[in-house]
């Protein structure tokens, strides 16, 4: 930076605003790389709900969600004169919160007219809690336009979040844009409402129910309960398939109620948020499809933005691999190595961050279709690697957890969803509880 005559009444100047006056984040446009930045301002949203001040905690994630790819029927219209009230769920509470939503899969510039952040009246409602409707703002102005492949983070506004809670995160767009950037099978139904309906906090007029997330991709909170967020990558065994809709029983959500309880009593363990960054069908090394950027992009290509770049990330949790053998175009030729080899170069990115990482064991699929013995053999031979410690700082052993003690190749029958692949709920909770807190404990030095 080059300094100038000015540059030392411009310093004074603004330690003197500082001094009188709390310093406040404002969103700035971002794209969905690694690249990861906001700007400070002093901005007021049109709803004359400041934007929330400087004050003690720390930002963490208490909830996101990975784009997976635009929504089917969306390609020219987008969903423009509607209101989209996502239900998200939180894991950590806080004092102010902040939003972030992405137009990565529009194909032209979205712009949202509105938008809102609320907690929810009940669990799995469309209704708000009215005094906590805020109107979301962007540089102080209640619209934005976000440009094709990119994302914004909106002011933060003063807003009480409990934990395990539900919060509404509602956009407006009223001019055609699409594809609609979504996250399909989310386990969690959300709502939508003819015309803006952004800070209406009834109920009725929200008649159309989805089981997906949009637009929206992640929920920060200022929080004097978290100092840090651990993230959890993986597929549809992390997303939570087959779990039961609107009860948050996929294994993060129950992780995190294990993290925050064991913190609040008084254990040695990180006092974490965890945010699931799940994608059904997920592989290490191979996007879900053709495309710029790719549907259900690889774990390789999006770990800088869906891990790197979340909100003050301290570990990192990966369970992946599961499909990149059942999804391999031809097995027989598929080596284990190369899956390995995709894990530790995950392991490697995140260690030139300094954040710890731990792993998982691969779970039985036997009954799945595709299974086979040559794919048995490629899982066994994955996890051979895990176990003798040569991917992760530390791993969770999930196959040995939720396996049939008489049949290896399949998971114990209460544990099992129906379909030989996706947990139970039961199973999902024996995930999160014989996965060790400690393991998230410490950190390792960053490569520079």
């Amino acid at each position: 930076m080059t300094r100038r005559h000015g540059y030392g009444l411009l310093a004074a100047m603004i330690t003197l605003v500082v001094a009188v006056s709390a310093a406040i984040y404002v969103g700035a446009t971002l794209d969905d790389s690694s690249r990861h930045a906001r700007s400070v301002s002093q901005a007021r949203g049109d709803s004359g709900n400041a934007v929330a001040p400087a004050s003690a905690g720390a930002w963490v994630g208490t909830w996101a969600a990975s784009p997976v790819e635009g929504e089917p029927g969306t390609e020219t219209q987008g969903l423009a004169g509607r209101s989209l009230r996502n239900v998200v769920h939180t894991a950590a509470g806080g004092t102010s919160a902040r939003v972030t939503l992405s137009n990565l899969y529009g194909k032209q510039p979205l712009t949202i007219a509105h938008a809102s952040v609320a907690v929810a009246a009940a669990e799995n409602s469309a209704a708000a809690d009215a005094g906590t409707m805020r109107r979301l703002t962007f540089g102080g102005s209640p619209s934005v336009t976000i440009p094709a492949g990119q994302q914004i983070v909106s002011d933060a506004v003063r807003i009480v979040v409990p934990r395990d809670s539900d919060v509404l995160v509602t956009t407006y767009a009223a001019v055609p844009s699409g594809p609609v950037t979504y996250h399909p099978n989310a386990r969690q139904m959300s709502y939508a409402a003819l015309g803006d309906r952004t800070e209406d906090p009834r109920a009725t007029a929200y008649t159309e129910r989805t089981e997906a997330w949009r637009y929206v991709t992640a929920l920060d909170v200022l929080s004097d309960q978290a100092n840090g967020t651990v993230v959890l990558l993986g597929d549809s065994l992390t997303a939570g398939s087959k779990s039961s809709v609107g009860t948050n029983s996929r294994w993060p959500d129950v992780l995190a109620d294990r993290l925050h309880a064991a913190a609040e009593s008084g254990a040695d363990v990180p006092r974490y948020s965890v945010v699931n960054q799940g994608i059904g069908g997920n592989r290490v090394l191979l996007p879900g499809g053709a495309g710029v950027p790719a549907p259900n992009a690889s774990a390789l290509s999006r770990f800088g933005r869906d891990v790197l770049s979340r909100t003050n990330v301290k570990a990192v949790v990966i369970d992946l691999g599961v499909n990149d053998i059942l999804r391999a175009p031809d097995p027989e030729t598929l080596r284990a190595s190369s899956i390995v080899s995709g894990l530790r170069e995950l392991v490697d990115d995140a260690h030139r961050r300094g954040l710890r990482v731990v792993g998982a064991t691969l779970m039985p699929f036997g009954g799945f279709r595709g299974y086979s013995t040559t794919t048995e053999a490629l899982r066994q031979a994955v996890n051979a690697e895990i176990r003798g410690g040569r991917v992760f700082d530390a791993y969770a052993d999930f196959d040995k957890a939720l396996r049939d003690p008489y049949d290896h190749r399949r998971f114990r029958a209460d544990y099992d969803s129906g379909d030989h692949l996706h947990p139970s709920d039961k199973g999902y909770a024996r995930m999160a509880a014989v996965f060790d807190l400690e393991d998230l404990k410490g950190a390792v030095p960053a490569e520079l």
